[in-house]
């Protein structure tokens, strides 16, 4: 039977590794062996004493030697011999009766995994059940196996229709060559016409992001099949409103208020946040874009010494002023981009543990993963649904078809 490598022929054999398909081999040659050593330990658990152990002298039941069992596994197949015991009792879970794969343990470290545990985590959690290493190498390699699952995730069809979408970025650190850098993962959410969110894509991106980025993003979105957009919401993004407007010129574009609210706010003194804050308030609560407008003139009244934080609402007033034709339940949709940040704050929580990614694929798998368990909940049509669908066919006749 393969046993496990110890530490010294381990860390040889990974400084000999030099292509995919070394590592692809490598990994291939653990997996036997760690799953004897898991069939081992769960055997000790099961009589409750370790193998050769006098303690097992007239216990009443022992090992009964092994039945030989051929496995089909990702890296190709691999054979294990399943321990027995007198009474025959023992019940593997590792590899269980009539199992002739391991996809089921694959998925349970790609599971963990994508709740954001460390390698060191997965590591911890199958040594504490079954007394066996799992490396950084093997979860990695495992792991990789959902490439081609995001590939295809992120070329899929999509809607030809999506009421809104938000676009926004979270930021994380990354090895690039030699260097740490900042990386920017753009998403892009989607409510479709029957009211369900839907992440269209990731794109993870280095420095500042322009037009031309914005540009490439709205035509892959295209190319899939999306052929309309009624309204867009984002925080600022630079470039974005020409690249919308290029690629779907007809589509509305709104400002997010409480990101331009936060970007205001961000300079003043303690002492008058409260009272400036409520200010700011009767700008984007006014029932129409004249009252707003006229509020925002009585804000710079009341605060001269702001002047200069209250300048950029006049320079962005077209893209921040749109939600005021729409209905107070439309408008809550639109107005800020929660709906995005609420799905960055999901991702956050699974990659805080990871302080520095290795490189982008490896932020990308962790992603993909995180968003597929947040999506999982996504059965339902948003809040006010039923009211707001009515409220759009009125608004955009020709382009929302309820039939």
């Amino acid at each position: 039977m393969s046993k496990l490598l110890s530490y010294e022929e381990y860390q040889e054999k990974v400084k000999g590794l030099k292509t995919v398909d070394d590592v692809n081999s490598f990994v291939k040659d653990l997996v036997g062996p760690v799953l004897q050593e898991m069939l081992e330990a769960e055997m000790t658990n099961h009589l409750g004493y370790d193998k050769h152990a006098s303690i097992g002298d007239g216990s009443g039941n022992s090992r009964n030697g092994y039945s030989e069992k051929n496995l089909r596994t990702s890296f190709g197949p691999t054979k294990v011999h399943v321990p027995r015991d007198r009474s025959g009792q023992f019940e593997p879970v590792a590899v269980k009766k009539y199992q002739t794969t391991t996809s089921d343990i694959e998925e349970r470290i790609i599971s963990m995994y994508a709740k954001g545990m460390t390698t060191r985590d997965i590591n911890d959690h199958m040594h504490q059940i079954y007394g066996v290493d799992v490396s950084a190498s093997m979860v990695s390699a495992i792991t990789d196996k959902i490439l081609p699952l995001i590939q295809e995730w992120q070329s899929r069809p999509l809607c030809p229709l999506y009421v809104v979408i938000y676009l926004d970025g979270v930021h994380f650190k990354v090895h690039e060559s030699g260097r740490i850098v900042n990386k920017c993962s753009y998403t892009a959410l989607g409510i479709d016409d029957e009211g369900r969110k839907e992440l269209l894509g990731i794109w993870i991106q280095g420095g500042g992001e322009g037009a031309k980025f914005w540009l490439q993003v709205l035509s892959e979105l295209k190319s899939r099949g999306v052929a309309d957009i009624l309204i867009t919401c984002v925080d600022g993004l630079k470039g974005f409103a020409d690249a919308i407007q290029t690629v779907y010129p007809e589509t509305v574009i709104q400002q997010c208020i409480i990101h331009q609210v936060r970007n205001t706010m961000k300079y003043v003194p303690h002492k008058h946040k409260d009272k400036f804050c409520s200010a700011l308030r009767s700008i984007y609560t006014a029932p129409t874009e004249e009252a707003g407008y006229a509020a925002l003139q009585a804000v710079k009244e009341t605060w001269p010494m702001y002047m200069l934080y209250l300048k950029s609402w006049e320079e962005k007033w077209v893209e921040l002023s749109p939600f005021y034709q729409y209905p107070a339940e439309i408008r809550r949709i639109i107005y800020t981009t929660n709906a995005v940040e609420s799905l960055h704050h999901q991702l956050r929580k699974v990659t805080k543990t990871t302080t520095i990614f290795p490189h982008d694929e490896a932020l990308l798998k962790l992603l993909f993963l995180a968003q597929r368990d947040v999506a999982r909940k996504w059965t339902q049509p948003i809040p006010s649904w039923n009211q707001i669908l009515p409220q759009l066919a009125i608004l955009f006749p020709d382009r929302l078809n309820l039939m």
